[in-house]
């Protein structure tokens, strides 16, 4: 005769079983490589960022990280792509600030960043800054704007895309001080570089892939929007020192699908935060002027929703849509 308090105790566990297999039952994860989506292109900040960490996820993880760049849209696509990915874990995502941008300044949203995925691990952020070709005539960031004041509409300058944070900050920037500029969006650091470079566009802002180029002499930087001055251009001037009362990191993380069981994402979480502060992944982020930003998933769901509200304000204070 089975006891009444051990039939319920059985009947509890066989429902909860049924509910919620544990991954024991469905095999080890991961058993297979995993895709890591960088919405950004080949040779840019976030993608050696991403690089280096997913090298170092792997040894974690035991099976391989597969970085695949899906550049363009302003970095949503790689958010877009979880909309039709099985919510196994095997498929996963870089989220920049964009993602939370895009669906509230597009006439018909593409996806819901409060409904859409599963955060995992909030990352770093970005040193970002305005350089201009080394023979260019302004050696100052006030220079450059009192030039582009002066000539409305003429002044060209790239992004990696429209509705980015290089993009906002800039017309931000532009609102401030009276200026009319035309913005051009590229798909990554690679052609918004070859554009500068070649004479197509008179200034590029982007994140600090263009430090080894300034170091170089190839490349001129003008001011950065960090809170406080970067390491390696101690002489370089902030956005604040300029009279220009911002500052703009873009922090981001990653993300899968929605309605990933909770062991996945503790599995990826805890692989990927051994990652980011591996000695290999720091030196990194020090090459580029990166912090370490850490949030867990719950933190990171968290300040989805503030950045979410917060970033919504801005938009519909410039006006800004698609």
């Amino acid at each position: 005769m089975i006891h009444p308090f051990a039939r319920r105790t059985m009947l509890g566990l066989g429902a909860s079983l049924l509910a919620a297999p544990s991954l024991r039952a469905q095999g080890r994860f991961p058993d297979r490589p995993i895709r890591l989506i960088v919405p950004w292109g080949a040779g840019g900040t976030t993608d050696i960022q991403m690089r280096v960490l997913a090298e170092q996820a792997a040894r974690r993880l035991g099976q391989p990280v597969i970085i695949e760049n899906k550049a363009g849209a302003g970095g949503v696509l790689g958010a877009q792509q979880m909309l039709n990915e099985r919510n196994d874990g095997y498929v996963i995502t870089q989220m920049p600030i964009s993602v939370f941008r895009h669906p509230q300044m597009a006439q018909r949203p593409l996806f819901n960043p409060l409904e859409d995925f599963s955060y995992i691990i909030h990352l770093t952020g970005y040193l970002f800054g305005v350089v201009v070709k080394p023979d260019a005539p302004w050696n100052t960031f006030q220079e450059f704007l009192d030039h582009a004041k002066a000539n409305p509409g003429r002044v060209t300058y790239g992004t990696p895309g429209v509705g980015t944070s290089l993009h906002i900050t800039m017309e931000q920037i532009a609102g401030a001080r009276g200026i009319e500029w035309i913005h051009v969006p590229f798909r990554g650091f690679a052609e918004n570089v070859t554009s500068l470079l070649a004479g197509q566009t008179m200034a590029l802002a982007d994140s600090s892939g263009w430090s080894e180029m300034v170091q170089a002499g190839r490349l001129k930087l003008l001011v950065t929007w960090s809170a406080e001055r970067a390491k390696r251009f101690p002489n370089v001037p902030t956005l604040r020192e300029s009279g220009i009362d911002i500052v703009s990191a873009s922090p981001y993380g990653l993300a899968g699908p929605k309605g990933m069981h909770p062991d996945v994402v503790r599995a990826l979480h805890d692989a990927f935060r051994e990652a980011l502060h591996d000695p290999a992944h720091m030196a990194v982020l020090d090459r580029f002027d990166m912090a370490p930003m850490y949030l867990g998933p719950d933190e990171y769901a968290a300040d989805a929703r503030r950045t979410y509200a917060t970033e919504g304000e801005m938009i519909r204070k410039l006006g800004l849509r698609l």
